[in-house]
């Protein structure tokens, strides 16, 4: 791993932090800068950088960098871009470890001179540079927090095991704000706008050996270096799943990606085959890039065989049809051990088959006792629960006997609710309690899906390396 790409340490964990362009002034984005470092109590050393002020938000506000005592760490940049080549020789001087630069104005309209200096400081002196035209960083286990969007605008996700890169601010923060909605953790968010410096293979190189990460979450619109990135991405999937968002795929598209980072979107043709080379998990949109976090946060399945528990019949059917439509699933066949265990609470008049209907008037133990059964047979390998939440005998245990099963980890689960603001409540509860949940049976199969073909990848790769 080269030097400069070891560096990104500096902006993903400083102990140090230089915000130049600070304001006091409410709602500027150095203002916004600085109160979410106070406000998220980051615990390392905070130097706001503006010659205009004393004091920034109860901290002592510096004239210049070369004015701060000791070592920075890390620099933030929020000032025109014309003045950015000349605070990049600061850095140089001062020997910061790396640079965000949330400054837009470069590469994306035609100020490739600004760009091309910038990045020959940065490449001599080792120094990764995040941006320009970016959000930045995000940690929170660090507590480094570069996104300019006031936190009462815009949730931050605790602490997780998913890295989410992006190319592009504006789908950054909707992740975000939605993975905080639901509870879901991040590890690291990487904002890399223009990628001017470090760039989407970079970032990857360094989050493939990061401990703390162990799904990568990709937005891309476009590379420079499309080899490097295919060979980047393979060998992290190999690793750890990549799941990937391209944007940019058609020529209208392609177009506001140049416009947007200056990075050209190119064929979207040459961008899937490298996806499906390096099997890598590839969405379609947003929402179900989103889908896919969650299921792959599941353990790995040992095999393709899907159990189906729902109280709803008519949701049981559907999803049925969502196991049979994937070519890669296979609706498990309950043994006879495993239906003798089943009818020992099941009423005369329930159907022991697979999906197994618990019949609306069944209640949240006969749940727990399905789950257990089903968890503990040798033929099955997923379970997809359908909990119809309205049915009067459902209560907040439901909650408890999910949790529980998500938790067991023997086997993945995916649940289903589907309904209005009672069930959105659970729905919300059982996201933040690490339990998948889908507000439809075709977004759970699919996800399951691409669990199912991920694991069958990396069980190859086992095989083959031994």
């Amino acid at each position: 791993m080269k030097k400069i790409i070891k560096n990104l340490k500096f902006v993903m964990e400083p102990a140090s932090i230089a915000i130049v362009g600070a304001s006091a002034t409410t709602n500027k984005i150095g203002n916004v800068l600085v109160r979410n470092f106070v406000d998220g109590k980051f615990k390392g050393k905070l130097y706001p950088i503006n010659p205009k002020y004393k004091e920034i938000l109860g901290l002592k506000c510096y004239p210049a960098l070369s004015a701060v005592p000791g070592k920075v760490e890390c620099v933030v940049i929020a000032t025109p871009a014309k003045t950015v080549p000349s605070i990049m020789k600061e850095c140089v001087k001062k020997k910061v470890g790396g640079v965000i630069i949330i400054t837009s104005g470069f590469e994306e309209i035609g100020r490739h001179d600004l760009a091309k200096e910038i990045r020959q400081l940065a490449e001599k002196n080792d120094i990764p540079i995040i941006g320009p035209n970016c959000l930045g960083i995000f940690n929170p286990s660090s507590k480094m927090d570069t996104i300019f969007l006031p936190m009462y605008k815009l949730g931050r996700p605790g602490a997780g095991n998913i890295a989410f890169v992006t190319q592009s601010g504006a789908v950054g923060s909707t992740v975000t704000d939605l993975a905080a909605h639901y509870g879901v953790g991040m590890s690291k968010f990487v904002s890399y706008g223009n990628a001017t410096v470090i760039d989407e293979s970079d970032v990857l190189e360094y989050l493939t050996e990061d401990e703390e990460t162990e799904i990568i979450v990709l937005y891309i619109e476009g590379v420079a270096d499309g080899r490097r990135f295919y060979e980047t991405i393979k060998k992290a999937n190999k690793k750890k799943p990549v799941l990937v968002l391209k944007g940019g795929k058609g020529k209208g598209g392609q177009a506001a990606a140049m416009s947007h980072t200056g990075n050209i979107a190119g064929s979207y043709l040459a961008y899937q085959a490298a996806f499906k080379q390096a099997k890598v998990t590839e969405a379609e949109g947003l929402h179900e890039l989103f889908e896919f976090v969650k299921i792959f946060n599941q353990p790995k399945p040992k095999g393709n065989r899907v159990a189906i528990v729902t109280n709803g019949g008519g949701v049981g059917i559907l999803t049925t049809d969502g196991v049979e439509k994937e070519t890669n699933l296979l609706l498990a066949e309950f043994s006879e051990a495993t239906k003798k265990k089943i009818s020992s609470f099941m009423p005369a008049y329930g159907n022991i088959g697979n999906p197994l209907d618990l019949v609306a008037d069944s209640g949240v133990d006969a749940y727990s006792k399905a789950l257990d059964i089903l968890m503990n047979a040798p033929e099955v390998d997923i379970l997809v629960i359908v909990t119809l939440l309205q049915t009067p005998p459902m209560d907040e245990r439901i909650i408890h006997v999910l949790t529980k099963a998500s938790a067991d980890r023997r086997k993945p689960i995916a649940t289903i609710s589907i309904g209005g603001a009672y069930t959105e409540a659970y729905r919300k509860i059982l996201e933040s309690n690490g339990v998948p949940n889908y507000g439809s049976p075709l977004g759970a199969i699919k996800a399951i899906s691409k669990l199912v073909t991920y694991a069958d990848y990396y069980k190859h790769l086992k095989k083959t390396s031994e």
